[in-house]
């Protein structure tokens, strides 16, 4: 964001203008009003995350009191977070199948979660590397950027839509806009530019992916627990999250697609076979 700024300011001095003049007052309104409206709900969804992903999933809290199982998660995650140079996220359990998350607007103050599944079908060890995948996308800040980009794109695609709704509704000489031919093509045009945003999104939702499987294989020492968890994920049935929730998840599913929050089990086992 600070870039395209820097780049549009900078743009503006070559060609001895404003943005305001470049654009039009009437479009500098308007940018206003998509980047205030993309951004809002976009940063207060991440501010609100961790109870909305405790309600969501109905996760419980844990301290470690409640048994050995609950006593092991707690420290590991505490031992996983202190190498990662954050502070211990809350952790939590929740019901249902193979998989975790993590979440919150900021890394010193994260949520992670796991399913009940997961701790009975996976090794100690295969849950310690899914839990390093999830600190690391506390400490990469992922929720943050993920955020951020999406708040972008709702700017880009309130802003295009309008502006180009505004120009093609227009008729006549005085180029007066039919409200409902407006309207009309503003919601399609949200439709199919949120439809392009969205897979920008995935694209680099998969990504962030990869950097979390090597930050696992980082802080554990090693990529072949990550390589084994994931491999117990393959025979497994990954659980489903909620469409909030889900490129922060361990698993989507077991094929890639440019709809996918997460690439396949096999090219990630491949990335991690290659970091060593």
């Amino acid at each position: 964001m600070i870039m395209l700024s820097i780049i549009a300011n900078v743009a503006c001095v070559f060609l001895g203008t404003t943005v305001a003049e470049l654009i039009g007052p009437e479009w500098a309104h308007l940018a206003i009003f998509a980047f205030v409206y993309g951004m809002l709900g976009a940063v207060i969804s991440l501010l609100i995350s961790k109870p909305m992903a405790k309600f969501a999933c109905g996760a419980r809290v844990i301290s470690g009191n409640e048994g050995s199982a609950e006593r092991w998660l707690v420290d590991t995650v505490e031992d996983l977070a202190r190498r990662a140079n954050i502070k211990t996220p809350e952790v939590a359990i929740y019901q249902g199948a193979a998989n975790a998350f993590a979440t919150g607007a900021f890394k010193n103050s994260a949520l992670v979660a796991v399913s009940t599944d997961i701790m009975v079908q996976m090794t100690k060890e295969e849950l310690r590397a899914v839990l390093g995948h999830e600190i690391s996308h506390v400490a990469n800040g992922d929720m943050v950027t993920l955020t951020l980009v999406q708040g972008v794109l709702n700017a880009f695609v309130i802003f295009f839509s309008r502006m180009l709704a505004r120009i093609l509704s227009s008729s006549g000489e005085n180029r007066r806009s039919s409200s409902g031919t407006y309207f009309l093509l503003v919601i399609v045009l949200d439709i199919a530019l949120g439809f392009l945003a969205s897979l920008i999104v995935f694209a680099y939702s998969r990504r962030r992916e990869y950097a979390a499987d090597a930050g696992s294989a980082q802080l554990l020492g090693t990529p072949s627990s990550m390589i084994a968890a994931l491999k117990r994920l393959g025979n497994l049935e990954p659980g489903v999250l909620p469409d909030s929730l889900k490129a922060m998840g361990i698993a989507e599913g077991k094929r890639t697609s440019i709809f996918s929050t997460h690439p396949s089990l096999d090219d990630r086992i491949k990335a991690l076979s290659n970091l060593y």
